[in-house]
């Protein structure tokens, strides 16, 4: 499913900087971008088509500024009851002057030849939210956002693109409305950045991901030297899936099929170990420990 990505040498420097910290399981937060203004769809139209890739939904408000859904499909128990998810979407409206911060733009690999043009001529947003959706069990909460970003793709036909804020990840509509995408795989394609580095006056790299907490399982760190990144970024990818298969199985210390001429084998044994992220945002990471590639001075 996933091809792997040439990642091209940055020239911009970036600091660590840990002090931005991750809120596991926070509202998702979808920003469609827009070269001109556009009007809210009416509300019957929203119902329909939300009720088309989501099943029973009902509005609960509607404005030229705000609307909001009640997807009743998506429960989440509460001590007064069980009470369905909330979709919000916005008026249009104009983008803020302050640009997305360099190190995001950077990671923008799905759109990378069109990021630049994308944030120049798109100074219009509509940003969509779940709400109360991180009491769903995780793989409801990922085909529920992912079945809501198609409804959203449908219901504004001039958006150019959406930004998912988790991950800093930014996909063209164009790409994500002509998908093949398999349904259960759709979350990890669309809204987890796999993110790439150079580390300033070494011969280090550093692969990350980013997104995963959506849905309260872990990010990956690979940091390393001496191999392929296309192919730990390969793995990274195999190692999401596996995780979001298995309600993340994997423990402090245990061993994961390593790399071999580009492959996962099993004749390589490489151990997880649960860590503090090294780049922002702050979080907790499964760190993969690469045996001879192994880059950190780390003695596992």
């Amino acid at each position: 499913m996933f091809q792997k990505r040439k990642k091209q040498q940055e020239e911009n420097v970036f600091n660590q900087d840990l002090s931005q910290k991750e809120k596991p399981g926070y509202v998702f937060i979808m920003t469609l971008f827009m070269k001109e203004m556009c009007p809210m769809p009416d509300k019957e139209k929203m119902t329909a088509v939300l009720q088309k890739h989501l099943g029973d939904v009902d509005c609960s408000t509607y404005s030229e500024n705000a609307a909001g859904f009640a997807a009743n499909n998506y429960k989440v128990e509460f001590e007064q009851g069980a009470i369905p998810v909330q979709l919000m979407v916005t008026g249009c409206s104009e983008r803020p002057k302050k640009p997305l911060d360099e190190l995001t733009v950077s990671q923008m690999w799905d759109c990378q030849e069109d990021r630049e043009r994308i944030l120049s001529e798109c100074q219009y947003q509509v940003i969509a939210t779940d709400m109360m959706a991180a009491g769903l069990n995780y793989r409801e909460r990922a085909v529920m956002l992912m079945d809501y970003l198609e409804a959203l793709i449908e219901l504004y036909p001039t958006c150019e693109a959406v930004y998912f804020f988790t991950s800093g990840k930014m996909f063209t509509a164009e790409r994500i409305r002509n998908h093949n995408i398999p349904r259960d795989r759709r979350f990890l394609y669309f809204a987890v950045n796999v993110r790439f580095f150079n580390i300033q006056g070494t011969e280090d790299k550093m692969v990350d991901t980013l997104g995963m907490s959506t849905l309260f399982l872990p990010d990956l760190q690979y940091h390393f030297h001496g191999m392929n990144p296309d192919w730990v970024v390969n793995h990274a990818y195999n190692m999401l899936s596996y995780i979001y298969d298995n309600e993340n199985p994997i423990k402090d210390n245990d061993s994961i099929d390593g790399i071999e001429d580009g492959n996962m084998s099993r004749d390589i044994m490489w151990k997880c170990h649960y860590e503090d992220a090294l780049i922002q945002p702050a979080r907790g990471v499964i760190d993969i420990y690469m045996n001879e590639y192994a880059a950190g001075n780390r003695a596992y």
